[in-house]
Formats: structure tokens, C-alpha cells, sequence
């Protein structure tokens, strides 16, 4: 870490520390207020405004969505989002994740500052018709919940570099790549992460609604 920016950064294993719980996977607030994750370990790093402008952010991005639109951070500014990896073929755990993560859209869903991206990482058998038939079927709502596609090398770096999403539960490839990850990711309207969840728990889903409405304030 270094450079004087971090106040104080606690390891997430249900430690207390001056008065809060981290509690589960990354439950951790402190005074109501959610810490940042800069790094592949997911230790919540705690600091004031000032101090955040030198965190790690989401690299600038442009994918394309169900709708044919053109996605990039610009869509986003200014808004909290909520991020996770996907492919429209998965049978088992993505479906699990998207049943899930519509329960946070529909919280959300008259909230324009709100608003989710499920990246797929089989972008080359994921196109736009089939990214839209997927988005219809599972009831996202267009304009609020973006499904993107877009180069391989592109997804994969914004996965593994700027969400830190590579990890050994993931399912490998042939060529080493990674399939798919439970991981669902809070983001704030600075591109910084404020959260991580699990995906495949409602009961996730129930913090990250929480958390979203904590870092609204």
C-alpha cells in the first residue's frame, strides 16, 4: 500500500477493531461509512475523501450492451453501480447470481443512480441478440441493467486488473482462463470498489442493498 494514504486497514476475519465487526466476507463499516478495496486480498482500507483520490479505481472501460448501446465509466459517472462476470451459457451458478442480483434492481429500480453491469467473459458466443434475449428473460430492465460484451482481452483485463476477479474457485479454461466468479462488486460514482459479495447468497444480496443505501448518504 504505502504513500501515507491508508488511516488504518483490518483483515476480514470477523476481527474487532475500535468499536466495529468485520463481519462474513467484507462486512465491515465503520461510523457509516463504507472502507475501499484496492487490492487482490480484499483488506478494507479506511480513509477520508482527500485521501481516497489516490486509491485504485475501475481502468476506463467501453463494451457493448444488450441493446447495441455503446457501455463506457462515462455511463456510470457520478452513479453507484453494481458489478459482476457472467456467460449466457452457464446452467447453474451465473443463473443463481442473476436471479439474485434482480432482487437488488428491483430495490433500485425507480432510482436512476443506481444501476448494474454483468460482463461476459464468453463475449466471443455472447453477441448483442444473445445478451438481449438473456436480459429479457431474466427481466432486466433496459437502461438500468447493462449486459456487455466486447473483446476477450478487454473483459479479461478489466476482470483480473482493476475488479481483481481471478481466483482459484474460478473454473479454468483450456488456456488458463477463468470462466465465471462468484463475486458481486459495489461501485461508487468515483469508480472506487466499496464492497464485495457473494453472488450465489440472497442473503448478500440483502447487504448490498444495505450498503448501497449507506453510501447514497
Amino acid at each position: 500500500m504505502g504513500k501515507g494514504y491508508s488511516v488504518y486497514r483490518v483483515k476480514v476475519y470477523g476481527v474487532f477493531l475500535l468499536g466495529f465487526t468485520c463481519l462474513t466476507f467484507t462486512g465491515c463499516k465503520h461510523n457509516g461509512q463504507l472502507p475501499y478495496y484496492v487490492s487482490a486480498d480484499f483488506t478494507p482500507v479506511w480513509a477520508n475523501a482527500d485521501l481516497a483520490r489516490s486509491l485504485h479505481r475501475i481502468a476506463p472501460f467501453s463494451f457493448v450492451n444488450q441493446d447495441g448501446d455503446t457501455v463506457s465509466e462515462k455511463t456510470f459517472a457520478g452513479t453507484i453501480y453494481v458489478a459482476n462476470f457472467f456467460f449466457a451459457s452457464c446452467p447453474g451458478i451465473c443463473k443463481l447470481m442473476v436471479k439474485n442480483l434482480l432482487v437488488v434492481q428491483d430495490a433500485f429500480k425507480e432510482d436512476s443512480s443506481v444501476q448494474l453491469i454483468s460482463h461476459s467473459v464468453t463475449p466471443d458466443h455472447d453477441s448483442v441478440p444473445v445478451l438481449k434475449r438473456y436480459a429479457e428473460e431474466h427481466h432486466a430492465l433496459s437502461g438500468k441493467w447493462h449486459f456487455v460484451t466486447g473483446s476477450k482481452d478487454a473483459i479479461y483485463a478489466i476482470a483480473r486488473q482493476s475488479y481483481f476477479a481471478d481466483e482459484a474457485a474460478s473454473v479454468p479454461d483450456a488456456d488458463g482462463d477463468f470462466l465465471h466468479t462468484e463475486k458481486v462488486f459495489l461501485v461508487d460514482g468515483n469508480r472506487h470498489i466499496r464492497g464485495v459479495y457473494n453472488g450465489a447468497l440472497p442473503a448478500e444480496m440483502e447487504r448490498l442493498k444495505a450498503d448501497i443505501r449507506m453510501l447514497k448518504k
